[in-house]
């Protein structure tokens, strides 16, 4: 199995504050029963499944200039 660092994800994600919460969101969906992967995974875990459907391509994030504006004023 590959091990994935941050550097993997350069170019991909703009934060890593972002890649964590967008993996621990994706690895939630993959947790319940019906959840199932976007692309072939090397391991059983959510977590890891996440982060290699992110490298895939397979999940993207999207903002809005509307969630910025609530928090900066």
């Amino acid at each position: 199995m590959r091990t994935l660092s941050p550097e993997d994800f350069e170019g991909r994600i703009d934060a890593m504050y972002r890649l964590v919460i967008l993996a621990s969101r994706r690895a939630a969906q993959l947790a319940r029963p019906e959840g199932r992967p976007l692309v072939s995974a090397q391991s059983r875990k959510p977590t890891v499944m996440a982060l290699e459907e992110i490298m895939a391509g397979k999940v993207t994030y999207r903002t809005s200039q509307d969630d910025e504006e609530e928090y900066v004023e």
